[in-house]
């Protein structure tokens, strides 16, 4: 069932209108894709926040005007990866960040201490572990 400005998880009752609204379509399009609500809620509340506090006065008028529960299912999305642990390693001269079971890497980086904070945040959102390799590994 697609939340609605009427209908929705109470985590999200404090938040401002459009903040509310972008969690809202962000959360109907993880469930369009199959995502579990459960899995979805604490990423959509994230998203959603660091999207209001850097939308500019366009976004937020488009959003507005959008409707939040027309979705279509995006093929790239995996919500059978949600449960799995995400790894740092060294590969072609480049330090990578992957979901176990993903077919690519989510990102690609410099240093690992650069692909740690970045597989910590997409763990974190998971509730996964970060499995760090060696260079040599």
């Amino acid at each position: 069932m697609m939340w609605t400005m009427n209908d929705y998880p109470n985590s999200w009752k404090n938040f401002d209108e459009l903040e509310r609204k972008k969690a809202i379509d962000i959360g109907n399009a993880m469930l369009t894709d199959g995502y579990k609500e459960e899995d979805l809620i604490p990423i959509a509340t994230k998203q959603a926040k660091d999207w209001y506090k850097a939308a500019s006065t366009e976004e937020l008028h488009e959003l507005k005007n959008k409707k939040i529960t027309q979705h279509k299912k995006d093929d790239s999305a995996h919500p059978e990866l949600m449960d799995k642990d995400v790894e740092v390693y060294f590969e072609d001269n480049k330090w990578h960040v992957k979901t176990q079971g993903a077919q690519r890497a989510d990102s690609t980086h410099d240093t690992k201490q650069e692909a740690a904070k970045r597989a910590k945040e997409i763990a974190d959102n998971k509730d996964v572990k970060v499995i760090q390799h060696q260079k040599n590994d």
